[in-house]
């Protein structure tokens, strides 16, 4: 039987390093399994945060890939302001931390650049992808965003083929996610950003969500909605050398915070609590260790590192995919940070899965009946907390250091094969039709 071709639009692609490559990376790999063989356009000179050279391994070895020359703004956005580094990952101060060029080159993305800096792509690609299709079988199409410029993208090639099936993955939502409120929008700009967003979420076949939360609220807004969470893939874990961090094979107690951090997600509590563990309880600090691998906020950093935390700190900075998947599984507790306000219930940090994999307990932080929290109980591997949350996150740290003391602090991986990568590309396939 011939397999049916589906054209994935994506900004991500290896090297490019962090959360966004990985779902249709991943997709990408299994997809054939299930008669659909996939083709990649993505830019030919992206700016890229991070890179990571091992995700190369993943990409499969005849796979297809067209991709023509891209123009971003980013490189005016440094000179203006260094820290402006941060906007290719979403990222920017706030509150005390923003200086007037902060404010500035925040207001400038917002309103000049919608729905991102990315926009300088959609009418060259529509174009070019207008003739690839009049060239080329293809049986659906898919954008991923952000950067949703790229759902421009499909608007645009909808309208030319009205016949065509367009998938429009949300992997992150887009005026409900929290920066949106920072970006200083003027009311017209508010408006242009919520139109656009409406037009997608009336146009496509078929709205992707990565949360329960945001398929239904994609769904009060007009689109079609279907949950596909992100994933792990057993291949990932199964390739990583995993030492058993409990009781007496390990002279230390690790907490770690594996991927990115920014101010939006910090969990100054917990930097409170484990400050006054390792001044009360000596014990504690004889083996305390916090961990983090992957890009943290400097002055988050600077904040932890002017406690009683400075010499607990063990910052192994930005690592390949692989060693960040070796690192949890060499952790007792797993840190896991969202945004604090009620709209972001819905969101869920796609390294939650990985860390399930790993069979090692979760701490996470965000607003109440969150969608992480869902999952947490259903595999019973961890709790979730508000930021208010302080003695329950004391009682529970010390629970698990009790534990692990004992040798007791036992691996758990109830309920998470509906999350594997291969289970959930099946269900993509059922949706393609």
């Amino acid at each position: 039987m011939e397999q049916k071709k589906i054209l994935i639009i994506t900004y991500y692609w290896p090297p490019a390093g962090g959360p966004g490559v990985q779902r249709w990376l991943k997709f990408a790999k299994y997809l054939p399994e299930s008669g659909w063989n996939p083709v990649i356009y993505t830019p030919e000179n992206p700016s890229y945060p991070l890179l990571d050279e091992s995700l190369l391994k993943d990409v499969p070895q005849n796979i297809e890939i067209v991709k023509t020359k891209i123009w971003e703004p980013y490189q005016l956005a440094e000179k203006l302001n260094k820290s402006n580094k941060k906007f290719k990952a979403g990222q920017f101060d706030v509150g005390k931390n923003q200086s007037w060029k902060s404010r500035l080159s925040i207001w400038v993305r917002g309103n000049f650049f919608i729905p991102d800096a990315r926009v300088f792509w959609v009418k060259p690609s529509i174009k070019f992808l207008e003739q690839y299709l009049k060239e080329n079988k293809i049986d659906v199409v898919v954008t991923s965003g952000p950067p949703h410029s790229l759902h421009m993208i499909g608007l645009g090639l909808k309208k030319k083929f009205p016949d065509l099936k367009w998938i429009a993955d949300f992997r992150d939502p887009w005026t409900e996610i929290s920066y949106y409120k920072h970006l200083k929008l003027t009311k017209s700009s508010d408006n242009k950003h919520r139109q656009l967003e409406s037009a997608v979420f009336k146009t496509a076949d078929i709205t992707l969500a990565t949360s329960y939360t945001d398929a239904e609220n994609f769904r009060k807004a007009g689109a079609n909605a279907v949950c596909i969470t992100n994933g792990f893939d057993e291949s990932d874990a199964s390739s990583s050398p995993i030492e058993t961090a409990n009781g007496q094979n390990s002279k230390s107690f690790t907490l770690s915070y594996i991927g990115v951090l920014e101010q939006l997600r910090n969990p100054e509590n917990l930097w409170k609590v484990l400050d006054e563990l390792v001044k009360e309880n000596k014990d504690f600090a004889d083996h305390f260790t916090l961990k983090f691998a992957g890009r943290v906020d400097d002055k988050i950093l600077q904040s932890i590192e002017n406690s009683s935390l400075k010499n607990h700190i063990l910052n192994l900075g930005y690592i390949s995919h692989d060693k960040a998947v070796e690192e949890m599984a060499n952790s007792n507790l797993l840190l896991i940070t969202n945004f604090p306000n009620e709209s972001s219930k819905g969101i869920i940090p796609g390294k939650i899965f990985e860390y399930l994999a790993t069979g090692k307990q979760i701490i996470s932080f965000g607003p109440g009946e969150a969608d992480v929290s869902r999952i947490l109980e259903e595999t019973a591997s961890g709790k979730h907390f508000s930021y208010e949350d302080s003695k329950a996150v004391k009682d529970f740290i010390l629970e698990k250091y009790e534990l692990w003391k004992k040798g007791d602090l036992l691996e758990n991986t109830q309920n998470i094969e509906q999350f594997s990568r291969k289970n959930l590309t099946k269900k993509l396939a059922e949706i393609l039709g």
